[in-house]
């Protein structure tokens, strides 16, 4: 089996004033194709981001809606980012956006990109899922925060960027259940499978494509580190 790196792209990071970031993606774009031509193979989970948030916000304001039906939104969010992925990589792309972990896998693409799946799901926990079917060592979480930090960094001014950090206090920086919606650097439910698996996962600012470069080669960035 080829040896994949495992990319969880913060579905925020698609978006800049409620538009997409076309010159962000521009360059994602030229940066993925790039480390594919050197050898590299990929799979690359979306998030909902802002396009979730604003149909489950915006179904909150008419009428009260279920968890279940915010996940919902959300998993359709995530595919939907995913398939514009898909499309603007599409001749490189595996045709099928990956939405049932078990479904088996064709030969050995080069690129992949997975959404949303189920209930209860985040794309950070599909990231974590899929890590374990590829085999792969660590997710690396492409984020628009860039760190863990030692409190909510959008609340508090004082927070603290934490370089490094383990599994066992990380869970205590953040709630324990997940919920639709949730903005982290990495999810609780995740989390713990992550732990479980002996994962490591880094935290970075997605659009600092040099330093998320420095990530998938295992040399020093900037960002964050979370491990056993």
């Amino acid at each position: 089996m080829k040896e994949y790196k495992i990319l969880g792209l913060g579905g925020s990071l698609l978006f800049l004033n409620g538009n997409f970031d076309i010159e962000f993606l521009k360059k994602f774009r030229k940066f993925i194709l790039r480390e594919i031509k050197k050898g590299k193979y990929f799979v690359i989970v979306v998030g909902g981001g802002f396009t979730a948030r604003f149909y489950q916000m915006s179904a909150s304001k008419i009428t009260k809606v279920v968890n279940e039906d915010k996940d919902w939104l959300g998993i359709h969010a995530t595919r939907l980012n995913a398939h514009f992925l898909r499309t603007i990589f599409r001749e490189i792309a595996y045709p099928v956006i990956i939405e049932n972990i078990r479904k088996k896998i064709k030969g050995e693409p080069k690129l992949i990109f997975g959404a949303g799946t189920r209930p209860g799901w985040s794309t950070d926990y599909v990231c974590t899922l899929l890590a374990k079917k590829f085999r792969a060592k660590e997710v690396v979480s492409l984020t628009n925060i860039g760190y863990v930090y030692d409190k909510d960094p959008k609340r508090f001014k004082d927070a603290k960027p934490i370089k490094k950090i383990s599994f066992k206090e990380y869970k205590k920086l953040i709630p324990s259940q997940w919920k639709p919606g949730l903005s982290l650097p990495f999810d609780p439910v995740a989390t713990r499978l992550a732990e479980r698996l002996n994962l490591v996962v880094k935290v970075i600012f997605g659009k600092n494509l040099k330093e998320v470069k420095k990530a998938i080669e295992g040399k020093k960035f900037e960002g964050s580190i979370i491990s056993l």
